[in-house]
């Protein structure tokens, strides 16, 4: 099979408004969805993020740049004010190229999971 576009999207609520908070969360949720989807880093196409306007001390894509993600088109936007909307999440779309014809699979994590509930429950 030739490889193709793949997109996926998971979210995972920050602990609180803290610097270390939003870049340990970031870069978990980030890892957690390259894992559960078996994405090496040099077939990302590219990572967006968003983050809820309560999250102002740092920026997940610049957290993912430090860690060594430097050479992957980044980009993050907050996302719209939504009465009801959870607090403190950051969400992500990573889009990806996949020479498998296997079904992406979603990641939310820490409260996170309350976006989806269409989605089972994750595996322990």
């Amino acid at each position: 099979m030739n490889a193709v576009t793949v997109a996926v999207r998971g979210a995972i609520q920050v602990s609180s408004n803290d610097a270390d908070a939003i870049r340990t969360a970031g870069l978990r949720l980030l890892e957690a969805v390259l894992g559960s989807n078996e994405v090496v880093c040099d077939d990302i196409v590219s990572i967006i993020f968003s983050i809820t306007p309560d999250l102002t001390r740092a920026n997940p894509a610049t957290a993912a740049r430090a860690a060594g993600y430097a050479e992957t088109p980044l980009f993050c936007v907050q996302e719209a004010v939504v009465d009801g909307q959870p607090d403190r999440i950051i969400r992500m779309l990573l889009t990806y190229r996949s020479g498998t014809d296997r079904k992406p699979v979603p990641v939310y994590l820490d409260g996170a999971q309350v976006l989806r509930p269409d989605l089972p429950p994750p595996s322990p």
